[in-house]
């Protein structure tokens, strides 16, 4: 597990956070055919995607790095900084708390 945001309905949650996304609310972040999101800012744009899993009692989202590059430190705290800013600053209401661990060991390659 990469960020875990413990929410009563995680399955709206998702959907809440791609509708804002497709209405242009949330600016610096996307999602892709596959459903996981990146960060949009050119300098971090497909370093890694965030994939959603919707869980008993959360929402799980697990780091997958590039197969071509390796993953840093700078943009593993970047992604996940960033995405649990958005949960805090767009879904405070909707999460009761937001966690992430570790760059060593917890992404998926």
């Amino acid at each position: 597990m990469t960020i875990f945001a413990k929410t009563a309905d995680p399955a709206a949650l998702l959907k809440s956070i791609r509708k804002l996304i497709d209405e242009g609310k949330i600016e610096t972040w996307a999602y892709d055919k596959d459903g996981d999101f990146y960060h949009t800012p050119p300098q971090w744009k497909h370093k890694a995607w965030l994939r959603p899993y919707v869980v008993t009692g959360g929402l799980k989202l697990h780091l997958i790095k590039r197969k071509d590059e390796a993953l840093s430190k700078t943009v593993y705290g970047v992604y996940h900084g960033r995405f649990i800013e958005m949960l805090f600053t767009r879904f405070d209401d909707r999460c009761d708390s937001v966690e992430a661990s570790a760059l060593q060991g917890s992404y998926v390659p």
